[in-house]
């Protein structure tokens, strides 16, 4: 449930606060006074298509927010979404001057995309021109889909499935000549390549192999040099370092300071030995190999060529290979025409299971929507008239599905229904409308729902059918209706006016519950359209006593509280 709203510099509204109850709650006002700015902020909150215009002339920017009552199904996608779950659920949205916008989820930093997503989960607004819609075959579509409980996901994704596998086929169709030369062109490149089966690491390795061969020469000399100084010629370090060893041995015990340079010496001869082992073992293992040079130099000359061929760096080679030869797989399944049409046979099947299956939910869903919207017209002065939602099947199969839903009606007993364009004047569709937008929202979940002038076009006895409506809808729901009619107002159980006014060269608009006398100067006002005189005054306080006579009484009316600083 909506609990509060906030709005500051919002069109004409510098700064406003208005808490709102359970039950049904009227928003009422002359013509102009800005009705409508409260839905319009709240969509604003609820993650919809803002612009600058929004912004109070002489502000720097905008601010909405509204909070909610925090139920539990929407717990887990707090979760989810690293939000803190609170009693209360406040969303808080800023527009300035250039168009910027920002949001907020109970105080964390959210996206546009976050609000609306969780908009969809707190409130239910039908417009004032919803009935426009119902001529529209995805709109109907949709309102039956909805009423069905029907996810369509599943079978879109079915029809782009197929429809991407006959693309393919009919794209290898069309280029199998240009596809049979692309494949040959990559054959001959693979098979140039598979001539020198570059392997992964081979190429620093070569280099490596490479550079030491053709210094082999002077790394032999180098050896035996080192060899030479360190253990082979007469006054070699080896031979010096013993020498060291000895004498300091010989004199150890008239002076044992010397035993840790001795330690030092040994160890020192240790690693002079061990140096000379090592490079013995290279000199056994170092000879010149020039046919093994050789060798490496054709490979690198190999390597070097085909880089230049296909310009490419040489140490890309595998890599190259091995991409050619990925797109040689790709290329033989797209010629492969046999086993592009049995993907495109099981992509067909998988679309008409999700077709039809689609196609029975919304075959036991039809009957069931027009029975209720057909009640809901008996009570808006479409006695004896029936509503109609009927499935003509597509000559070809839809993203969609294989049927196309239009709404019928007959506007009385014993005529037969016809598309509603052709049968339904304008007061006629926008009662149509109020009863789907009454019976789909009496089976949806949200909590609050909202209705902008839905009402227009109606009056008399099926105004008071309205008023009885929205009042049998509030006792479960949280509902909210900006109305002209007093018969609607009349049914409200709290009851809120705007009006605007000038200030300081400037129009500002303000919202005030109102109750008792108040309320009924209010709907006196709408039923005179003016200055409320004694009759209107005393029709407004019968239509307030019928109204509460004609069904149960829900809360007090004029409950509301407004906190407000113009």
């Amino acid at each position: 449930m909506l609990k509060r709203i906030a709005l500051r510099d919002f069109v004409i509204v510098p700064e406003l606060e208005l808490e709102l109850h359970a039950g049904f709650t009227a928003l009422t006002g002359e013509t102009g006074a800005g009705k409508s700015i409260l839905v319009d902020a709240l969509q604003l909150a609820l993650g919809h298509r803002g612009d600058a215009g929004v912004v109070r002339e002489g502000a720097a920017r905008a601010e909405i927010s509204a909070e909610f009552d925090t139920t539990a199904s929407l717990q887990p996608w707090l979760a989810e979404a690293g939000f803190d779950a609170q009693d209360t659920l406040l969303l808080r949205r800023t527009l300035d001057t250039q168009g910027k916008s920002r949001a907020w989820v109970n105080g964390s930093p959210a996206t546009i995309g976050q609000l609306r997503e969780l908009g969809e989960h707190l409130v239910d607004i039908h417009g004032q021109h919803a009935w426009q819609s119902l001529t529209r075959p995805d709109a109907v579509r949709g309102l039956l889909d909805g009423h069905a409980g029907l996810d369509a996901a599943p079978l879109a994704a079915a029809w782009g499935a197929w429809r991407a596998a006959a693309e393919q086929l009919a794209d290898a169709r069309t280029r199998q000549a240009d596809l049979e030369r692309e494949r040959e062109r990559l054959q001959w490149q693979i098979a140039e390549l598979d001539k020198l089966a570059p392997g992964a690491d081979e190429w620093p390795e070569l280099n490596a192999e490479h550079h030491r061969l053709s210094h082999a020469q002077a790394i032999l000399e180098a050896v035996q040099t080192a060899l030479a100084a360190i253990r082979e010629d007469d006054d070699s370090a080896d031979a010096r370092s013993a020498q060291a060893i000895h004498a300091l041995e010989g004199v150890l015990d008239h002076d044992p300071s010397l035993r840790d340079p001795l330690e030092v010496l040994k160890s020192a001869q240790a690693q002079l030995q061990d140096a000379a082992h090592t490079l013995h073992a290279a000199l056994r293992h170092g000879e010149l190999d020039p046919q093994r040079l050789q060798a490496l130099d054709e490979r690198l000359a190999a390597w070097m060529g085909l880089a230049r061929r296909f310009r490419r760096p040489a140490e890309e080679l595998p890599a190259l290979r091995a991409g050619w030869r990925a797109e040689l797989a790709r290329l033989d399944a797209a010629t492969d025409l046999d086993a592009l049409e049995r993907r495109v046979q099981a992509a067909r099947s998988a679309y008409d299971a999700a077709a039809q299956a689609v196609s029975a939910q919304r075959k036991a869903a039809a009957p069931k929507l027009a029975a209720s919207v057909t009640a809901a017209m008996q009570q808006l002065g479409m006695a004896g008239g029936r509503f109609e939602v009927a499935l003509e099947p597509l000559a070809e199969p839809q993203r969609h599905g294989r049927e196309a839903a239009e709404f019928r009606v007959a506007g009385h007993a014993g005529s037969t229904p016809r598309a509603l364009t052709k049968v339904a004047s304008g007061g006629e569709l926008s009662r149509i409308a109020l009863a789907i937008a009454v019976t789909t929202s009496e089976l949806g979940e949200t909590g609050t729902l909202i209705f902008d002038e839905i009402d227009a076009g109606v009056g008399g006895s099926v105004a008071d059918a309205v008023g009885q409506l929205m009042r049998r809808l509030g006792r479960d729901r949280q509902v909210l209706c900006v109305t002209h009619l007093p018969q609607v107002a009349a049914c409200a159980d709290h009851h809120c006016v705007v009006s605007k006014a000038a200030h300081l060269g400037t129009t500002r608009s303000e919202v005030q519950p109102v109750g008792g006398a108040a309320r009924v100067q209010e709907i006196a006002r709408m039923l005179g359209g003016g200055a409320a005189g004694g009759t209107s005054l005393a029709h407004a306080q019968a239509l307030l006593v019928a109204a509460s006579s004609a069904s149960a009484p829900g809360p007090a009316a004029g409950g509301g509280r407004k906190r407000q600083r113009a």
